[in-house]
């Protein structure tokens, strides 16, 4: 509409405002998938949000697949951005002005009312973006920022149903406390008691792959075992690499810190070789068949590339498989574009696999987090 009054908005977070146009784009009818979103986002970041053009060209270099796409992303990008109905105005050359606000810069979007043409203000998301970061492309700093997001996950344990039963609404009659209520009634008819079977925490062994190949997701993986160990559940933590480390009591010290200078003391084969063969036999013969493995949920954290035998490797899955209640192994590449399974040692493992996620972001852990407690 020709002469209407700027319109002032509230600042927005900006992964709503991308996330929002992104959807709105799939809803016009382009194939924006998941994967085009969290690239989106990568890329808006790595132009740098207060770059309006950049901001413009990202999106149409992640979000479109064909040059079909191409003019309806302006007409959406318009709509969404510039306040106006797509179709309302010509086609631009230049993008409409999208203004990012960064989280350091402090509440001036009051002065958007003021300006002859309508605006978008967003205070940029830093921890929104470095949460669908990979984490092997992040630099010091975002890994610093990233090692305190740790604090934030919540991980819960599976549960298993008890032997003991225990006093519900609803379920089994309890014929034994039904009884003595009505003895304590003198044989008068009384309330009938009802039981359940209860639930127990479900134990969690953690298996972590150190070696070579891993070394830019170790200390990220070693920081979730940590949270995990941390809260008290019951869980075990080993490293994998040319040998099996027990980590669990270096691991359950409060400060994560301290706990991973405790774990790279008593781990000999740091950023080594990898054999998850010999390693996963060495775990089962001395702890799983013991117990430990019996009826838990096994994650195995590692891309899958092996020195020994990959025979050997889908031997010791299937030993672990029959011991375990679910097997959950965790690629850092399995959440890459283009990634495909065709290591020999994900192929030997992939038939005793129960579930095969990804795991090279934060986004990626607070969904294995729901897998684990979920199993």
């Amino acid at each position: 509409m020709t002469g209407a009054a700027p319109v002032a908005l509230r600042p927005h977070a900006p992964d709503a405002v991308l996330l929002g146009f992104a959807r709105a784009l799939r809803a016009a009818g382009v194939a924006v998938t998941a994967d085009r979103e969290r690239t989106y986002l990568e890329a808006a970041a790595e132009v740098g949000l207060l770059d309006p053009a950049g901001v413009y060209w990202a999106g149409r270099a992640t979000l479109c697949s064909s040059p079909a796409d191409l003019e309806r992303y302006d007409q959406v990008y318009a709509a969404w951005f510039g306040l106006e109905r797509a179709g309302t105005r010509p086609r631009q050359d230049q993008p409409p002005t999208v203004t990012m606000a960064s989280l350091d810069t402090d509440g001036a979007s009051g002065e958007a009312g003021g300006q002859e043409q309508d605006t978008v203000q967003a205070r940029a998301s830093a921890t929104e973006v470095l949460r669908h970061r990979d984490i092997a492309t992040l630099g010091s700093a975002e890994r610093a920022h990233l090692a305190a997001l740790f604090a934030q996950l919540r991980p819960r344990a599976p549960r298993r149903p008890a032997h003991r039963a225990t006093p519900s609404r609803r379920g089994a009659v309890d014929a034994r406390r039904t009884l003595r209520e009505q003895l304590r009634r003198m044989g008068e008819p009384g309330p009938i008691a009802w039981r359940r079977r209860g639930t127990r925490p479900r134990r969690v062994v953690l298996l972590v792959d150190v070696s070579g190949s891993m070394s830019a997701y170790a200390d990220a993986l070693l920081r979730l075992a940590h949270t995990y160990a941390a809260t008290g559940l019951p869980v075990e933590v080993f490293t994998l690499g040319t040998r099996l480390t027990h980590v669990t009591r270096p691991l359950r010290q409060r400060d994560p810190e301290r706990a991973l200078v405790a774990c790279g003391d008593v781990v000999p084969d740091w950023s080594g070789g990898t054999r998850l063969a010999q390693g996963l036999k060495a775990f089962l013969d001395r702890w799983g068949r013991r117990g430990m493995a019996r009826g838990a949920v096994v994650v195995v954290f590692s891309d899958g590339w092996e020195r020994d035998a990959p025979e050997a490797l889908g031997e010791q899955m299937r030993r672990l498989r029959a011991l375990a209640h679910r097997v959950v192994w965790v690629n850092p590449h399995r959440g890459k574009e283009g990634y495909a399974p065709v290591q020999q040692g994900i192929v030997a493992a992939l038939p005793h696999i129960d579930d095969f996620v990804a795991g090279h972001s934060m986004a990626a852990f607070e969904e294995l987090v729901e897998v684990v407690a979920c199993a």
